[in-house]
């Protein structure tokens, strides 16, 4: 098993990068085959389905290899990274354990499939569908891949089924793309898994906890109430609200980063509050409205919402929308603009969420992860609105006077008379 990077980019392509397995070596060199198909894995109750779907296929002819490859939602040197990676690692051994185990077993004639694991996407960061396509495409053209089978549970991003729409983003690719037709699991019993462990106690404890500060934790009605409202919040949100399972010391440290930065964050509310007030009152009103686009490095998920609305909170500032890692913020003032820029609420999320360490690195200025969309000092186009899924272009939007940005010949006329009045 092996990441990949360099090495994979330069090897054969005839020859499948990662640990193989199987009386084959792989494709073999003439039609007589068809391609290999490469098979997204996370530890899901229908993975072991998905295993032996896949291998049962490739047995009967369909593929002359099988790469089991798992996307990793973290990227390397990141806190806790090695510890996602260790068992990253663990599934795919488990993996390829199964699938050798199904092709000993197959009785087809001509089983000489190539087993293939590997993690891949390590060394960037992940945030969406078009990403996990991309990563899942390039390993693909660099391992003369032409499928790819999906697990029905597949759910790379810890606390939403991303299926749909990762199979929306490559259809348009050139890869055939199939589900395996294995059996899910009945809604009682995802209800049922989503609302046990150590997520509903945590929920259930923080959930009681605010109730209590909001009411009077001494009064009996206070208690039957109270409890009984966590028990729904838990019920509901506690998968959606983790995106893992509160663990020692992890989460205590988190929280006590978080009280850290509060008073923080309220000195930044303050400080925005008076600057936002002085150009209020100042006769000549200095403001300098624009929509700014600024790629982030927090994580998915409950960072990347800490993040999101620390930053509507601040005065001067507010996000219009979170598309992948990407942030769309307007800014009032370019003082705003500027401290957006230099990434201070950023570091203090990363501090929160993965230590010290994570706070050290690179600004987005520095990054040069930062873009104005509007304006004379605009950097980039305003990309014009776009539903979730299709295509954003950078073109400029047409004004309401001109009634195509190419008119045909029989309407040049028109329009350039539109124009100039």
């Amino acid at each position: 098993m092996a990441d990949t990077g360099d090495e994979s980019d330069s090897a054969d392509p005839d020859v499948p990068s990662g640990s193989a397995a199987g009386s084959g070596s792989g494709a073999t060199s003439g039609d007589e085959r068809p391609g290999a198909v490469v098979v997204p894995v996370e530890r899901t109750p229908t993975l072991r389905a998905t295993v032996a779907h896949a291998i049962e296929t490739a047995a009967d002819g369909d593929f002359s290899a099988v790469h089991f490859v798992e996307i990793a939602s973290w990227r390397d040197g990141d806190p806790e990274s090695e510890d996602r990676t260790a068992a990253a690692e663990r599934v795919l051994e488990r993996v390829s354990a199964w699938a050798e185990a199904d092709l000993a077993d197959s009785d087809a004639e001509g089983a000489d499939v190539a087993i293939v694991t590997d993690l891949i996407g390590s060394d960037d960061y992940l945030f969406g569908p078009d990403d996990y396509v991309r990563v899942l495409a390039e390993y693909a053209a660099n391992n003369d891949v032409d499928s790819v089978l999906l697990d029905p549970e597949y759910t790379p991003v810890g606390n939403t089924t991303l299926l749909q729409p990762l199979e929306f983003a490559l259809s348009n690719t050139e890869l055939t793309v199939e589900t395996a037709p294995v059996t899910r699991p009945t809604r009682r019993e995802r209800l049922r898994s989503e609302a046990t462990g150590i997520r509903f106690a945590a929920m259930f404890g923080l959930s009681l906890a605010f109730y209590f500060v909001l009411g009077d934790p001494l009064y009996w009605f206070d208690w039957v109430t109270g409890v009984a409202s966590a028990a729904i919040v838990s019920i509901t949100l506690s998968r959606i609200s983790f995106d893992a399972d509160p663990a020692l010391p992890r989460t205590p440290l988190r929280l006590v980063r978080g009280a850290i930065y509060v008073p923080v964050l309220l000195y930044e509310i303050v400080m925005a509050n008076l600057v936002v007030a002085r150009v209020i009152l100042d006769p000549r009103l200095p403001i300098d409205p624009t929509m700014n686009r600024m790629r982030v490095i927090v994580g998915s998920g409950l960072p990347l919402m800490t993040l999101a609305n620390s930053i509507t909170l601040t005065p001067g500032t507010l996000t219009v929308r979170a598309r992948d890692s990407d942030l769309y913020v307007h800014s009032l003032i370019p003082w705003a603009r500027d401290g957006l820029f230099d990434g201070s609420l950023e570091r203090w999320t990363r501090f929160v969420y993965y230590g010290r360490s994570s706070a050290r690195l690179p600004t987005p200025r520095e990054r040069d992860d930062c873009a104005i969309l509007q304006g004379p000092d605009a950097t980039e186009d305003l990309p014009i609105a776009a539903t979730d899924g299709g295509a954003e272009t950078g073109e400029t939007p047409v004004a309401v006077g001109d009634r195509s940005s190419t008119p045909t010949d029989e309407s040049a006329g028109d329009a350039a008379e539109v124009t100039d009045r």
